[in-house]
């Protein structure tokens, strides 16, 4: 995981997980959601914490990751989680007792070549592509959570 994800989330008084890091957008319900959504393109360093996930925002201007929190969903509230591989990329459902919230994640084969691999490159101080390398352990422990009746 990148040292500055880390850092964030324990500075906005959160516990993060090793190793369960990765680099998400929210996913377009539809087919005409997902142009602007491509130029628009807002990524996010979702961390699973001790207790919750949380969201921290990449400066889309900058690429540089903000210093903020921008979405906190504890485990309890979690009902389930499903994932649906569309294209390069996987879909992460998350519903919630009072909401459904839609992610996506580019899937590692491509992600060095893509958005993921150099937001993750960047913030990982070596060429190491920490979204890679953490794909399948969070997508996996993210479907546990749906699966634990929380």
């Amino acid at each position: 995981m990148s040292k500055e994800v880390r850092r964030f989330t324990q500075e906005a008084g959160y516990q993060p997980l090793a190793d369960r890091c990765i680099i998400v957008k929210y996913a377009p319900k539809n087919l005409s959601e997902q142009i602007p959504a491509f130029f628009k393109a807002e990524f996010y360093a979702l961390q699973m914490c001790e207790h919750e996930i949380v969201l921290l925002p990449f400066n889309r201007a900058w690429h540089y990751l903000r210093k903020d929190v921008s979405l906190v969903l504890p485990y309890g509230d979690i009902q389930s989680v499903e994932l649906e591989d569309v294209k390069f990329n996987t879909v992460i459902t998350i519903r919630t007792r009072s909401d459904t919230i839609r992610l996506t994640a580019q899937q590692a084969a491509l992600s060095g070549l893509r958005c993921s691999g150099r937001y993750a490159v960047l913030y990982a101080g070596s060429l190491r592509n920490w979204h890679k390398e953490n794909l399948d352990r969070t997508l996996k422990a993210l479907t546990e959570l749906g699966n634990n009746g929380n």
